[in-house]
């Protein structure tokens, strides 16, 4: 598999994390009136930092795409 497809494949995989661990925080703020750990809230953030990054990479591919086709012209 080639790079490009792995980082997609990745960020698609992220974001199906990112929406369990916000459903999950949410699910705990159901059950619990008090405030539920720190763990469980900040959960979501990691999977949100790469997803990110990952994200940032995909948005800039068509442009670096086609930086390279107009050089090789």
């Amino acid at each position: 598999m080639n790079w490009n497809l792995w980082i997609r494949q990745s960020h698609r995989w992220l974001s199906i994390l990112f929406t369990m661990t916000v459903i999950a925080n949410f699910a705990a703020r159901a059950v619990d009136a008090a405030e539920p750990s720190p763990w469980i809230t900040y959960s979501p953030l990691p999977p949100l930092f790469l997803m990110l990054l990952t994200g940032l990479y995909l948005f800039a591919q068509p442009y670096l795409a086609k930086r390279q086709d107009n050089t090789s012209s």
